[in-house]
């Protein structure tokens, strides 16, 4: 069964039935552009020297694994330990993808950079990555995201970027993503857009997954060297999908390892205000590919919620949605409560101020810890860090900051 997903995509984009590339006619050479340019310097001794390099340099790699003895003494029953991404530079895994990708536009000889940002982590790391090379950056955002994430919005512009407001729709990372693909279509020349999550046409779930394997393939070694085995649990939480993807990936063949990811349930998946794709979608064609969204009887894409803005999408990567079929990963939810209790917690028993969105993660995990025995290991994917948060956090509690 391993061995099938390390096949994936097939050389049509697809991972089982999903995935594949819907886009205008005019995107096709582009996208047939990159797809030639990713597969020749993945393999280049000198693209991936120079990835290396500023992984290790710029970013701060390896991001430690920090045992959280705090959070395992209040749970009881299973060692949690935490893959630190939130220490990356930029604070957050998306540095990642965005230097790995960048290197490749340089390559392509574009000189402009477009994005498209939901808790803003991406735009600064694309901000980011773009100020380091000398690029022109535009990066698209949701009007309500902008409300929410205003140090990231901040952040960005200090760095270089123009934030270009989205006012469509639930005015969120849907109708950015929407935004940007616009822009592409009429930029294509010049422009290199730099997808954030493991969704989108092909080649991008694989290649942003490719650049994000690098948590787990570090957390894999990194997890054997603390406990002293494979960890029983992965768990991350999943939007689009590129840190879980990240994390999972070195980990799919082994069989004894459970994956779990975790969706953003909102105000619970009865109602309709969530943003848990796998577990209340259907398959469906959202901003270039097929997979699982949010969709009514006629179609037409319903707009997700979540209190962390990084997982209020209504799509998700396709190789999670094979995954999700094939069953070698499990996909659970957190409410927006759940997140914010484990947001508190991890911020009281370890010290750490987690993102919304890792906090997700940690929900599941400290639902599952109490009836693990000592001797297991549940890994969690600490992707991002809080600061961003603490104005919604606040606000959830009637404080104003």
């Amino acid at each position: 069964m391993a061995d099938v997903y390390k096949e994936m995509p097939d050389e049509r984009g697809y991972f089982g039935a999903y995935g594949g590339r819907f886009v205008p006619e005019t995107l096709m050479p582009a996208l047939e552009e990159l797809e030639g340019a990713y597969h020749f310097y993945k393999n280049d001794p000198e693209f991936q020297g120079e990835l290396n390099y500023y992984l290790r340099h710029y970013v701060g790699r390896p991001s430690p694994l920090y045992f959280a003895r705090g959070l395992t003494e209040y749970c009881g029953g299973a060692r949690i330990y935490l893959k630190r991404e939130d220490l990356n530079h930029t604070g957050a895994h998306k540095i990642n993808n965005t230097i790995g990708q960048i290197l490749l536009a340089r390559r392509m000889g574009k000189r402009r950079i477009i994005a498209e940002t939901g808790a803003g982590q991406h735009g600064v790391a694309a901000a980011t990555a773009a100020a380091l090379f000398g690029f022109e950056c535009a990066v698209y955002m949701g009007e309500e995201d902008i409300r929410r994430q205003e140090l990231n919005v901040y952040r960005m512009k200090l760095l270089g970027a123009r934030v270009i407001p989205v006012s469509a729709g639930s005015r969120t990372l849907k109708e950015a993503m929407n935004e940007a693909l616009r822009d592409w279509v009429t930029n294509v020349r010049n422009t290199y857009y730099l997808i954030g999550s493991a969704a989108g046409p092909h080649p991008y779930p694989a290649m942003v997954r490719d650049f994000q394997s690098i948590i787990g393939i570090e957390a894999k070694s990194q997890v054997l060297e603390q406990a002293g085995r494979l960890p029983d649990y992965v768990v991350a939480c999943v939007g689009g999908g590129s840190n879980a993807i990240g994390i999972f990936h070195p980990f799919l063949a082994d069989r004894q390892v459970r994956l779990i990811g975790v969706e953003a349930a909102g105000r619970g998946l009865d109602g309709e205000e969530h943003a848990a794709t796998l577990n209340r979608g259907s398959p469906g064609i959202l901003h270039g590919s097929l997979s699982y969204i949010l969709q009514d009887k006629d179609g037409q894409v319903k707009c997700a919620h979540s209190i962390a803005a990084g997982l209020d999408y209504p799509g998700v990567g396709p190789e999670h949605a094979c995954m999700k079929d094939t069953g070698r990963v499990e996909y659970t939810s957190a409410t927006d409560a759940e997140a914010l209790e484990a947001f508190r917690l991890l911020c009281r028993t370890d010290g750490i101020i987690p993102a919304l969105e890792s906090a997700h993660a940690l929900a599941e995990a400290v639902r599952l810890a109490p009836d693990l025995a000592k001797e297991e290991v549940i890994l969690v994917n600490l992707s991002g860090r809080g600061d961003k948060d603490i104005p919604v956090v606040a606000g959830a509690r009637g404080v104003s900051v």
